[in-house]
């Protein structure tokens, strides 16, 4: 048994040990000279007279009490062996689950992060049930978390791997063949922009995660977020030979981090560009309503099984082989990230008959 068991012990036994004594020694001072139940002596018959003076008389005649009564030993010992019982019962109630946690804890500082203890509690229905629930839920999305990080380091470790291979044998040809330096030079240059860009989007992410996601109280127009986006894409669009088309007001103003709106919903603009077949449109569209507002982004591409709709917004997640060279998979894990830093959702559905929507919705505030 624990501390804890011991401390809940004596506490509840000195308790219900004093109440006892309390109780049986109180009977007993308010009978000193009588027997309990008989709180006062009133006269009764005369002594019989053939008794000689000092004789003793027992039992004593009605209304005489005795002379001396001892204390209520008999209840008080009985008193403290039930509050014994019940005071080993009570600390035994109070500490068990305590002590199950503080073994959980153990687990979880070793490392075993599949413990739970929700099941241990049985069927008890108080805080200390609640508190094991919190612990459960708390090492769930702990796990997740590890889980994650440990699948992005792998992930990471992945894409790194072929660009420096590449970087390294285009310097080992470089030195056999010098007359093909700009050749490799130009590999090396486009390998290297690659391997840039995939450590700011790692940056990026680390920061989101860290809850670093710029002044979300600060006031801006989406409307100019949106043109802004437009300007951008513009030049890759028209080289799918796809226009973008946009709908709705042309200020909306709300609150939130300039620079992480725009990479959310930019990612989510080049994403549709970059599935979207020629001659069809990307269609943005916006609109405000019981303060949220709401950014479409809908394509006319092949779209995504059903079954994966929600892996797209995972990191190094790319549906379509085809396209695995163009971009890490990381554009849409990063939406996301900014979405829940704001308080919004970004959700994705297939269109019908081709083609994928993408809404994400911000709370307005104070804009």
């Amino acid at each position: 048994m624990g501390r804890l068991f011991w401390k809940f012990f004596l506490i509840f036994w000195l308790a219900q040990f004093a109440t006892a004594a309390g109780v049986g020694l109180a009977i007993w001072s308010m009978h000193p000279n009588g027997r309990p139940g008989v709180p006062f002596a009133f006269e009764g018959p005369p002594h019989p007279p053939n008794l000689m003076e000092g004789e003793p008389r027992w039992p004593p005649p009605f209304g005489e009490p005795p002379q001396h009564l001892p204390p209520p030993l008999i209840p008080i010992i009985a008193g403290a062996l039930v509050s014994l019982l019940f005071a080993w019962l009570l600390a035994w109630y109070f500490a068990r689950p305590i002590r199950i946690l503080r073994t959980a804890l153990e687990s979880v500082a070793e490392g075993q992060l599949a413990t739970r203890i929700g099941v241990s509690m049985g069927s008890r229905n108080d805080e200390l049930v609640d508190l094991a629930k919190y612990f459960d839920h708390m090492v769930s999305r702990l796990e997740r978390l590890i889980d994650t990080q440990y699948r992005l380091l792998h992930d990471v470790s992945h894409e790194l791997r072929s660009p420096l291979a590449r970087l390294q044998a285009a310097a080992n040809l470089m030195q056999q063949q010098p007359d093909r330096t700009a050749e490799f030079v130009e590999r090396i240059q486009r390998d290297t922009v690659r391997m840039d860009t995939l450590l700011g989007e790692l940056l990026t992410l680390a920061r989101l995660d860290a809850g670093v996601a710029g002044n979300q109280g600060s006031a801006l127009d989406l409307g100019e977020i949106i043109g802004e986006i437009v300007e951008d894409t513009r030049l890759v669009a028209d080289k799918k030979q796809c226009s973008i088309v946009v709908n709705g007001p042309d200020s909306i103003v709300m609150n939130g981090s300039h620079e992480f709106i725009h990479r959310a919903i930019e990612n989510v603009v080049r994403n549709a560009i970059r599935f979207a077949p020629s001659d069809t449109a990307v269609v943005i569209s916006t609109s405000v309503r019981s303060g949220l507002v709401r950014v479409t982004v809908s394509d006319c591409g092949p779209g995504v099984p059903e079954d994966s709709l929600n892996q797209i917004f995972e990191p190094f997640v790319r549906i379509s082989p085809s396209n695995s060279s163009d971009g890490y998979g990381l554009g849409l894990a990063i939406s996301r990230r900014v979405m829940d830093t704001h308080g919004g959702t970004i959700v994705a559905a297939n269109r019908i008959p081709s083609g994928l929507l993408v809404t994400l919705e911000f709370p307005q505030g104070n804009g």
